[in-house]
């Protein structure tokens, strides 16, 4: 409490009279004002070595104490250089939200490419069918014209048309433009997810091994824009006719692994989730995958590949023949009908292969194949590391395979346990591994 001396506050009046203009001086107040002494403690600066302690009644806390403990709590953590730690996490985090920048880039420049690739398919398609069916209609009108200055010119019309067509067809199978949008939609479907996956490492803020994850965040995004190319000249396009079917690899190549192959050591303290039938059930899932899931899609993608390389040779070669057999209407009976069969074949087929988007069928396999790759190669790599803090939690790893699979944890379990059963007997599971697509 404040004493305040009566005595002194009658001496605060002035010695002489005051006048009109005059005005009081501060000099001559003396006003006497006595403070308790407070304990030596300052809060504005509380040296890092200085340990304060306060005397307080008991079960009564004051705020002061729980400042003082604060300011201590924060020294001891500036002692242990968590100070640098977090000035480290912050230039990681940067680098992330960098990262996630670029990635959002991405997926806006595959959005929108694919978006035009998509109508590049559907114009050209409308406009050689166009094209081929206009042919194939002069050239029935020059069959039934008896001059032959109007049955000339309808003869190189029609001859025009169809060469015009078979060099639009020789692009458009050269490109394969429904096969672009294909690409352009995996390849936002995959850099949307590597984006989810940064905002969660930055929302979670773990920040244990967190260089290690931007350099593989960078290969993520340079393995993306090397599976998925955007330019279409230079050499830069993907091969729409390759000599057999090849997946597609979105990912960096695994990093070499020295370790021995042995059993993990399961102790009692910290196993991380992980346990020997985890392991065994990991191991046998991904043999049902090698055996019956990539053998059928490898197989389902080749028949799409030998389909797409027929028709892309059947189109072009139809309307050449049918601008040829057009230059002949009128001088025999069968030279009338070759053309226009030839015409209205060629539409049919034309609008299967691009209607029908043959070739995204095509990269529809290619991915799924590269996706039970991706799918083996995590597993047998998460399995690889001996050090079961440094794996994903067992748990959270098992579910997240059972989802990808379209699955739930039981029925992959059960899928593990048949599979052990059958290669026990010598018999091949008849079950596909995966049921969501």
């Amino acid at each position: 409490m404040l004493s305040l001396q009566s005595s002194s506050l009658f001496n605060c009046l002035p010695s002489s009279n005051y006048s009109s203009s005059s005005h009081l001086s501060l000099n001559r107040i003396k006003c006497g004002i006595n403070f308790p002494k407070l304990p030596g403690v300052s809060l504005f600066s509380v040296p890092k070595a200085y340990k304060t302690s306060v005397v307080i009644k008991e079960n009564k806390p004051t705020i002061l104490q729980k400042i003082i403990e604060t300011i201590n709590k924060l020294h001891e953590n500036d002692h242990d250089g968590s100070i640098y730690n977090s000035s480290n996490s912050n230039n990681t985090t940067i680098k992330l939200y960098a990262i996630l920048e670029a990635v959002s880039d991405r997926i806006e420049m595959h959005n929108n490419i694919g978006q035009q690739r998509d109508n590049w398919n559907k114009l050209l398609l409308n406009s050689i069918n166009m094209i081929t069916l206009t042919a194939s209609t002069i050239t029935a009108i020059a069959c039934c014209s008896d001059s032959d200055a109007p049955r000339l010119a309808l003869k190189l019309s029609s001859a025009i048309l169809f060469s015009e067509a078979t060099g639009l067809l020789l692009i458009m199978n050269k490109i394969q433009p429904s096969q672009l949008a294909e690409e352009q939609r995996n390849a936002t479907k995959l850099f949307k997810q590597l984006r989810t996956q940064i905002q969660t490492k930055i929302s979670l803020g773990n920040n244990n091994h967190s260089e290690d994850y931007v350099r593989d965040a960078i290969e993520m995004i340079l393995a993306l824009d090397k599976a998925y190319p955007l330019p279409l000249l230079g050499g830069a396009m993907i091969e729409k006719f390759p000599s057999k079917f090849e997946i597609s690899r979105w990912w960096p190549c695994p990093k070499k692994n020295t370790r021995l192959n042995n059993k993990m050591e399961i102790n009692n303290e910290s196993n991380n989730g992980w346990n020997l039938e985890l392991e065994d059930e990991m191991k046998e899932v991904i043999e049902v995958v090698k055996r019956i899931d990539i053998e059928d899609y490898e197989r389902l993608g080749s028949i799409a590949l030998k389909i797409n390389k027929s028709l892309a040779i059947l189109g072009p070669l139809l309307t050449e023949i049918a601008a040829i057999g057009s230059l002949f209407v009128g001088d025999e009976i069968l030279f009338n009908f070759v053309p226009l069969f030839a015409g209205t074949l060629a539409t049919v087929v034309n609008t299967f292969e691009h209607g029908g988007q043959v070739g995204m069928v095509f990269e529809m396999y290619r991915n799924c194949g590269g996706f039970f790759y991706l799918l083996e190669e995590t597993v047998e790599e998460t399995i690889e590391e001996k050090d079961l803090n440094k794996r994903e939690n067992g748990e959270v790893f098992e579910m997240k395979i059972a989802l990808q699979l379209g699955r739930s944890v039981i029925e992959m379990r059960e899928l593990a346990s048949k599979s052990a059963v059958y290669r026990m007997e010598g018999r091949e599971i008849d079950e596909f591994a995966n049921k969501l697509f």
